[in-house]
């Protein structure tokens, strides 16, 4: 049975249980110290995170 407030990936139509924070922010309206954060499950993570490099935008990851 799954725990209804674990943590849910947030790639599109995903309902795993993330397990990594991809930790991110836009440089052309964030101030540096700002972070967002997008929840990974593993079959997401690498993609998620290219999408987010791809525009400059990844900082680090954290695990969940």
């Amino acid at each position: 049975m799954s725990d209804p407030d674990a943590p849910t990936c947030s790639a599109k139509g995903c309902t795993q249980r993330a397990t990594m924070a991809l930790l991110w922010n836009n440089p052309k309206i964030h101030p540096p110290e700002r972070r967002k954060t997008w929840l990974a499950c593993a079959d997401h993570e690498q993609s998620l995170t290219q999408f987010l490099a791809a525009r400059n935008f990844m900082r680090e990851t954290q695990p969940v």
